[in-house]
């Protein structure tokens, strides 16, 4: 059974790195997968995420217009 972690990003470049850190630095038997809703911000975690994206095959980022945090989960529930 794989086990989904749904991250939604909007303006938080400052704690991204320290949040993705936290779930792929987890000691874990689960197979998982990391999947990153970015809602079109205006500040750089969209790089960022793709940068880990690149690093972890098990972290995927979907970028998206802004829509809100609804819409944003929905396209984890999607996804």
């Amino acid at each position: 059974m794989k086990l989904s972690v749904f991250v939604v990003t909007y303006n938080q470049e400052q704690y991204i790195r320290q949040c993705l850190d936290s779930i792929v630095m987890q000691k874990t038997n689960f197979d998982y997968e990391v999947i990153i809703g970015e809602d079109c911000s205006t500040d750089n975690p969209f790089q960022i995420c793709d940068e880990y994206a690149k690093i972890d095959n098990r972290i995927k980022v979907y970028h998206k217009q802004n829509g809100g945090v609804s819409s944003a989960r929905n396209l984890g529930i999607k996804c």
